[in-house]
């Protein structure tokens, strides 16, 4: 793997609050799982930044190494790896995602 790329990953896991990686856009969602993530997000009101991994194969591939988690979106907060589609979504609706946001400094809009 290419350690510029794995650095890349750190450096934008380390300095965004809240990081996804996802298919397509926050405007433009390109599958149902990413779509879901950001419907939460959205929901939540909470800033995020995002990296389209169609864009870039290397991050594409690089990502599922980093976390060693296969499958995309991938959500961090504070430079931790929160999960994947089932798991945000899970968390969020046990009202469970936006406490751990509330505990990490990360400004949400209203409780879930």
């Amino acid at each position: 793997m290419d350690t510029s790329i794995l650095s890349r990953i750190q450096n934008d896991v380390e300095t965004n609050q809240v990081m996804l990686y996802m298919k397509g856009t926050p405007v433009f969602p390109q599958c149902g799982f990413s779509a879901a993530v950001v419907a939460v997000l959205n929901n939540m009101g909470v800033e995020y930044h995002s990296v389209n991994v169609l864009e870039d194969p290397g991050v594409r591939d690089g990502i599922k190494e980093y976390t060693n988690w296969p499958t995309i979106p991938q959500l961090y907060v504070k430079g931790e790896f929160v999960g994947g589609c089932d798991i945000v979504r899970e968390m969020y609706e046990t009202g469970e995602l936006n406490q751990f946001m509330i505990d990490n400094g990360v400004a949400v809009r209203s409780a879930a």
